[in-house]
């Protein structure tokens, strides 16, 4: 009877602890528990303030919490690419640019974002950059920011050394300029280039430069074009101008390393993104901000290419488990009323550039930003689909549209930075750049 009783007691309790679990299982999710998103993202200047103002969307949405991976660009690609290569699912969102994003959504890599809310405003985001996040006519991705190229100086030794500075600046006058106001003894350098081996890094610039100089990453047959007179005189004109009039150490800097150095004035000239035109004209950020003139994107014998196209935007990988909370977060921190947020905090000079047309027309920001027509100019005259004199099979001003081109870049990158350092020449840094890309070609079946 006793075990009986024990048996009838122990299937009220099973049945009882069933009916809780059941019960738990079908009510709502506790106010307590939340969505992590996990943010892969870049270490400059605007990211760093979508991370500060990300706040207010945590605010507004306190089911979401957002966890910030935030690293140095070079790392930030190899991470992303690896994860999303090998569907690991380490991240939620993922900060990639126009080079990235129809190759990635080409193998699936990525969630369409087709069912974005009215309010967002698609047609409000400049042309350019839009087609270059879309593959087959969809958006894979939300720009954050676009960008293009362009010149920056210093208004003051430009004028002590009379120098006038015409719209559309010529790379030989680029060299002319740097010798007058070079003046090392009081910590100022002629110019400022990358030199940071990466395919995005030394080789974003260098590839311009190749462009406006003749040359090609490619002919039509998809035969490297590297040891050839175009590449030379490109090369040996950058190798030779920032060994005479640049900053040393010139081969470990990149974007972020030539954005301090302007913005404590220790460059005459810096070439770069458009992007840090915002960064340098803040007061609160650049020591030159009331110093600063801008021009176009320098050009050698050919205008083709001297400027690129590039956005840094937001996707969502397909391995991400929560793509509707991720949707959610990507369309705020690329929105009209994301701009408003970061001009109300930090002024009109500050916020995003290069995405949206209202941006552009809107007075408060044409008031504050001097360069504002420069960069749209420049946005809108990159052309990704004619970025050289001689035609090409591919696209991308600043980068080849293939996946293979993350590899090689990067390692045509490391080879012309020995030559900067002098650990090789130029000929020879280019007949090595031929070869390694030669063999690499054959091997993934392009030329045989």
């Amino acid at each position: 009877m006793r075990i009986l009783r024990f048996a009838k007691v122990l299937v009220a309790f099973l049945a009882g602890l069933m009916l809780v679990q059941l019960l738990h299982a079908c009510a709502p999710t506790s106010a307590t528990e939340k969505t992590r998103l996990t943010i892969a993202t870049v270490n400059n200047g605007d990211m760093v303030v979508m991370q500060d103002l990300s706040r207010q969307f945590e605010q507004e949405n306190p089911n979401i919490e957002l966890r910030w991976v935030v690293l140095e660009e070079n790392v930030l690609r190899q991470r992303t690419t690896t994860d999303v290569a090998s569907q690991g699912g380490q991240f939620d969102v993922l900060t990639i640019g126009s080079y990235e994003t129809p190759i990635w959504a080409r193998r699936d890599w990525l969630v369409p974002l087709d069912n974005l809310p009215a309010s967002y405003d698609v047609g409000d985001l400049l042309k350019p950059i839009r087609e270059g996040l879309s593959n087959d006519g969809k958006l894979y991705a939300l720009p954050f920011y676009g960008e293009s190229s362009m010149l920056y100086y210093r208004k003051d030794l430009f004028a002590k050394a009379g120098i006038s500075v015409p719209e559309q600046p010529t790379y030989p006058q680029i060299r002319e300029w740097a010798s007058k106001v070079h003046d090392p003894r009081n910590g100022v350098y002629g110019v400022c280039l990358r030199g940071k081996p990466g395919w995005g890094e030394n080789m974003g610039f260098i590839s311009t430069l190749v462009n406006t100089s003749g040359g090609r990453w490619f002919d039509m047959d998809w035969q490297p074009q590297i040891d050839t007179p175009p590449w030379k005189e490109a090369i040996g004109f950058y190798v030779d101008l920032l060994q005479k009039y640049g900053p040393p150490g010139a081969s470990s800097n990149g974007f972020n390393e030539n954005l301090a150095l302007f913005s404590t004035g220790k460059c005459g000239m810096w070439v770069d993104a458009t992007v840090a035109a915002g960064l340098l004209s803040n007061p609160k950020e650049s020591q030159v901000a009331d110093k600063l003139g801008f021009a176009r994107a320098p050009i050698e014998e050919y205008a083709n290419g001297s400027n690129w196209l590039w956005a840094w935007a937001l996707a969502i990988p397909k391995t991400s488990k929560s793509p509707a909370e991720a949707q959610k977060f990507i369309a705020w921190a690329t929105s009209k009323q994301y701009i408003q947020l970061v001009a109300d905090k930090n002024g009109w000079v500050a916020v995003p550039p290069g995405t949206r047309t209202s941006t552009y027309n809107n007075p408060n920001y044409q008031k504050a930003a001097p360069f504002a027509q420069i960069v749209l100019n420049s946005i809108q005259s990159a052309d990704i689909t004619n970025p050289s004199k001689e035609p090409t099979p591919y696209k991308g001003v600043q980068y080849v549209d293939i996946p293979e081109f993350q590899a090689i870049g990067t390692q045509v990158g490391q080879t012309i930075a020995a030559a900067l350092t002098n650990s090789t020449t130029v000929d020879r840094a280019l007949q090595q750049a031929q070869q390694s890309t030669e063999r690499f070609m054959k091997h993934t079946g392009y030329i045989k």
